[in-house]
């Protein structure tokens, strides 16, 4: 397997078509943009788990500490100029419109808009980068229950999705240029003997066992990222050995229930318990700064290091990094030839990854990822999407749109 920097980053070769797409549709998890959003917003995140007010109240506490705004909504619309400038400078000329899951503007206004300006075959772009239920089956969840609602306005559309960017070149090069600029940033003294603290959302450990087609895909992917970085980095740090390891952060949900560990301040608690002089603190798994990265590490992880003395960096997210953006054209445009190659009109496209586990599969498996609590819940871009499609329409069965 290539080694991350000898993998191509910058973008594929110009074409004036991504046939057999005629739209695009960023789709990410959204956040409320004032103090009055909060509560709403939080309902919708948490619809049908029954829980109560009081316990959402404490995490928007977490919103209201930046005036009741997240910052992902304004990332969003960064990320989608970026797209649509890289797309035009590749003469790629298609329609790139954003929804969100969780808040305006729902997926299914952006999928209506798509509709209205021609489109019927779309390409989902989702900013997640990693597979497990929450990362990738639930945003295809609610893309069946759009795609049924809209049905019914009697909009008819194809959906299809870009595959699981963890490995992909521009990714793991915006992610190790960020790791390596924080480590200059350390001071002099703590660089040498600096560790590298890659995070990632915690989520149940139940929903972790059954990521991916065989299960155990979310832990899987991460470290084999992480690792792929770490050595990107240590190439650039002159000798230093940079140890690694892969930590949680967010965790909620009742204190019986087993979520993927360590927490990140516990493992800074160690890090300064074994002496430590410095930390590099990498959020590898977020494309931007969410309220995970500006709350969980900027806020109570910054906390933590300054209690303890030790002195901690934040790397950058991949954000609008221009080696991330381009990355995720090319992907758009590796799936469009691979639909072209499907229908027999060219060859099957090279597909770049990091790493040991390869790429990703372009049409998720039936059960992959599974919906724990509604096994029966349809998605779309699966497998068995055609045929709940077909059950959902003929049974009139309402959808989970906005």
């Amino acid at each position: 397997m290539p080694s991350a920097e000898s993998l191509p980053t910058g973008p594929a070769a110009p074409s004036s078509s991504l046939a057999p797409y005629d739209g695009v549709l960023l789709l990410s998890f959204g956040g409320p943009e004032q103090h009055e959003d909060v509560m709403p917003f939080l309902r919708n995140v948490t619809a049908g788990r029954g829980i109560p007010d009081e316990r959402l109240e404490a995490v928007a506490e977490h919103y209201h500490h930046f005036g009741g705004r997240s910052p992902i909504n304004d990332q969003n619309r960064e990320l989608l100029a970026a797209l649509r400038a890289e797309l035009a400078a590749r003469r790629l000329d298609v329609p790139v419109a954003w929804g969100n899951r969780n808040w305006a503007p729902f997926v299914t206004d952006a999928l209506r808009e798509l509709h209205e300006g021609g489109a019927r075959r779309v390409l989902v772009v989702a900013t997640s980068a990693y597979a497990s239920y929450s990362g990738c089956r639930q945003y295809r969840e609610d893309l069946a229950g759009a795609l049924v609602d809209l049905a019914a306005e009697g909009r008819d559309l194809q959906v299809d999705k870009i595959r699981h960017y963890f490995d992909a070149p521009g990714f793991v090069a915006a992610n190790a240029d960020a790791i390596t600029a924080a480590w200059q940033r350390l001071p002099e003294g703590a660089r040498d003997g600096a560790e590298l603290v890659f995070v990632t959302h915690s989520i149940p450990t139940a929903m972790a066992d059954t990521a991916g087609p065989e299960g155990g895909a979310y832990v899987r992917q991460h470290e084999d990222v992480a690792a792929v970085v770490a050595d990107v980095v240590r190439s650039r740090a002159g000798g230093a050995a940079l140890p690694s390891t892969l930590v949680y952060c967010s965790r909620s949900g009742p204190p019986s229930q087993p979520w993927t560990e360590p927490d990140v301040n516990d493992h800074l608690e160690e890090l300064a318990a074994r002496g430590v002089p410095g930390v590099v603190v990498a959020p590898i798994g977020f494309v931007s700064d969410h309220m995970e990265v500006v709350y969980d590490l900027d806020t109570e992880a910054r906390e933590t290091a300054d209690r303890l003395g030790l002195p901690m960096e934040r790397a950058a997210t991949a954000g609008v990094d221009p080696a991330f953006v381009a990355g995720l054209v090319d992907l758009v445009v590796e799936r469009a030839a691979v639909e072209r190659a499907a229908a027999g009109e060219q060859e099957a496209p090279p597909r770049p990854s990091s790493g040991s586990v390869g790429p990703s599969h372009d049409v998720c498996p039936v059960g992959c990822c599974p919906n724990l609590r509604d096994r029966g819940r349809p998605a779309a871009c699966g497998r068995d999407w055609p045929g709940a499609r077909a059950l959902l329409e003929a049974g009139a069965a309402p959808g989970a749109g906005a």
